[in-house]
């Protein structure tokens, strides 16, 4: 959460969801060069979200139009099933994040953006809009900012319950309170924290149904609409979160909240549990433990016992993801990524169901429920694999019928892609590191230019799926290798240590033997191996090169973190300072591992990116490297894109980047 007052830099921002006229199809490409490849790749997903109606007859989804417009369409399964625009963004500081059926007519959708208070300090902010099916009735559902708000109202809430109470057009969502500095007016208030109301979709009406608490920061609530979990984000006596939380529950029928302690297990006392979802019929939450280093699932009973059992755990990797389908979101199963992606069904129609979709449907690709109508009988579905983007599916239970609809990226459908294979590789002390090689199509893996991806966090990992970035890499005729180095998460406390900044070493030193590795297996060429990265994936690519200068020809960073203590001073205005702080660190580790203050190290050239609105790494990480390495006499291309966040959500922006690497690589490695 902000502590400093936006004033009105909200203005406008749901204004500018109105009806547009109806995007132009792209030109298809004459021929493949650099600037066909990096156009292809670079544009953003045709389905970046999609919902099913209650009544499994209409689809909404949004796609991505020129530049960083996104658009609402609509297609009516029982009518001519083609597309129909409804509303779309055009604002670039603002992105149009998802939206789902209220009722049969009427959307609630998620807007979301990034601001820059009166002191440059930047602010996120959300809003929720409700609209019927045809563009009309936009209307605001977060409730209005008040002009003597002491801080800026950042977050206009999230829906935690679809039908509440059983009734289609209500919905239960989160409040924030902000409280005022003018006690002498009549409407004054002096309430702080999130709450909870009854909104009905149409008329924006509400009704409260929580109270704000100063501490909480999420509700969870049960499948008939009503609030069963809080919880509370603890804060030192600075105001400032320490990263703690408490959890509280009620029990049926309750309006009193019961903090989740003294819980067990066969008997056993279990420390911690992160409940998620809650089942009324059986009266247990559903959530997270951990049992011997690894995430778990478990289920607790809201009876006051602190009695539970574990419904899913590993000895190798984290289980990290609970599924839900369907207007109740209902507990199906429990995920986890071993080499590829498994999803373990608690429901036995749904495994069996699966199963036998993933063996019919080419390449048996992972599948995905992403939507589901009010009586589930039809089930929206994504298939996708490391060689396919992706293809929507609707399955209807009645008649066994899958029905494909539409790619999840148009431009990319049956172009051929790089396999993705899970390899190991040995670190200097032994360790053997997990990762993904990725090879040209055709390629037989031998004697190529090649590229070490990194992934960002660190607190993340990669997996086997498809990747816009690697492939446009193999596209080019590039080997990707992508190192789960140690510091990332999904394998357990022990793998994850003490965090990829705290033990830079450590993960670096990782990175750079994947790149040994390729070229000791002589799939790359020691003279054109390069690294590139994301965020954390763009500070692994330069701090390979305080490590070890020779052993990368090339270092492509984007919004990469540049210096350990940016990061520390750069939340000094948010209440999560502490937090950044402890796990950031004190000690040498943040002078020996911040690569801007080791400039004169570097051999390779490095091409930086960066968006001005990025507030997981701030702009000035990649301004003061470039700084650095120029006043060391390096070289250096920085390419900097105003008002974007940190994922460069623009297709113009992605495409414009990707031709500038591949060039940047191909005269760095002598590809000319």
């Amino acid at each position: 959460m902000r502590i400093h007052n936006l004033g009105r830099c909200f203005a406008g921002t749901i204004l500018a969801i109105a009806v547009t006229a109806p995007l132009s199809a792209q030109d298809a490409p004459a021929k493949e060069d650099l600037a066909t490849t990096a156009r292809v790749f670079g544009v953003r997903a045709s389905v970046l979200d999609i919902s099913l109606s209650p009544s499994g007859s209409k689809l909404a989804y949004i796609s991505a139009g020129p530049d960083h417009i996104e658009v609402v369409n609509i297609i009516d399964l029982e009518g001519d099933a083609s597309p129909r625009m409804i509303i779309a963004n055009r604002e670039k500081e603002v992105d149009l994040d998802w939206c789902e059926w209220a009722t049969d007519s009427r959307l609630v959708c998620q807007v979301s953006g990034m601001a820059r208070g009166s002191t440059g300090v930047l602010l996120p902010f959300d809003r929720l809009l409700a609209v019927n099916d045809d563009g009309s009735n936009v209307r605001e559902l977060s409730t209005r900012q008040s002009a003597n708000a002491v801080q800026a109202l950042q977050f206009g809430g999230d829906v935690i319950a679809l039908d509440a109470g059983g009734a289609q057009g209500q919905i239960l969502m989160t409040r924030q309170y902000v409280p005022e500095s003018n006690p002498a007016t009549r409407l004054y208030s002096d309430k702080s924290g999130f709450g909870v109301d009854l909104v009905d979709v149409t008329t924006a009406k509400r009704q409260s149904r929580e109270g704000a608490d100063e501490l909480a920061v999420h509700y969870v609530a049960d499948e008939s609409g009503w609030v069963r979990v809080k919880v509370r984000a603890l804060r030192d006596g600075n105001n400032r979160l320490t990263g703690n939380y408490a959890y509280f529950y009620r029990a049926p029928g309750s309006n009193d909240w019961l903090k989740f302690e003294n819980l067990t297990i066969d008997g056993a006392a279990v420390p911690g549990f992160s409940p998620v979802a809650v089942d009324s019929s059986r009266n247990v939450a559903y959530g997270f433990i951990t049992q011997s280093g690894y995430d778990a699932i478990a289920e607790f009973a809201l009876d006051g016992s602190g009695t539970g059992k574990i419904l899913m755990a590993r000895g190798d990797v984290d289980v990290d993801a609970l599924i839900r389908i369907g207007r109740k979101r209902r507990v199906v199963g429990a995920s986890y990524a071993t080499e590829k992606r498994e999803i373990a069904y608690f429901d036995a129609d749904l495994s069996k169901l699966a199963k036998a979709l993933a063996k019919a449907l080419p390449d048996q690709p992972l599948i995905n429920i992403v939507g589901a109508s009010g009586d589930e009988s039809r089930l929206l579905m994504i298939a996708s694999s490391d060689t396919q983007p992706g293809m929507t599916y609707l399955f209807n239970k009645t008649n066994r019928q899958l029905e494909p609809l539409m790619p999840v990226r148009a431009p990319l459908a049956d172009r051929p892609m790089g396999k993705m294979s899970p390899v190991s590789f040995p670190a200097r002390d032994g360790t053997m590191i997990p990762g993904y090689l990725t090879l040209p199509p055709g390629s037989e893996g031998k004697g190529l230019p090649a590229v070490v991806l990194p992934h960002g966090g660190p607190a993340a990992r990669d997996e086997w799926g498809f990747d816009w970035l690697v492939q446009f890499l193999t596209a080019r005729g590039f080997a990707v290798l992508q190192p789960n180095y140690r510091g990332s998460s999904g394998y357990g406390e022990a793998w994850y240590g003490r965090n990829g900044f705290k033990a830079w070493d450590v993960a670096i030193g990782d990175v750079n033997d994947a790149g040994r590795w390729l070229v000791s297996q002589g799939i790359a060429k020691p003279d054109q191996l390069a690294i590139a990265g994301w965020s954390y994936g763009g500070y692994a690519a330069l701090q390979s090169q305080v490590l070890d200068p020779a052993l990368y020809k090339a270092v492509v960073a984007i919004a990469p973190v540049t210096d350990l203590g940016y990061i520390v001073e750069d939340a000094r205005d948010y209440t999560n300072a502490r937090v950044v702080r402890e796990y950031i660190g004190q000690g040498p580790h943040v002078e020996a591992g911040s690569p801007r203050r080791h400039a004169d190290k570097f051999a390779a050239p490095v091409v930086l990116f960066h968006g001005t609105l990025d507030i997981n790494v701030e702009v000035r990480h990649s301004r003061g490297m470039e700084s650095a390495l120029r006043g060391a006499g390096k070289q250096v291309l920085y390419r900097e894109y105003p008002d974007l966040q940190h994922d460069l959500g623009d297709s113009k922006v992605r495409v414009d980047m990707l031709t500038d690497i591949g060039r940047f690589l191909d005269q760095s490695l002598g590809r000319n």
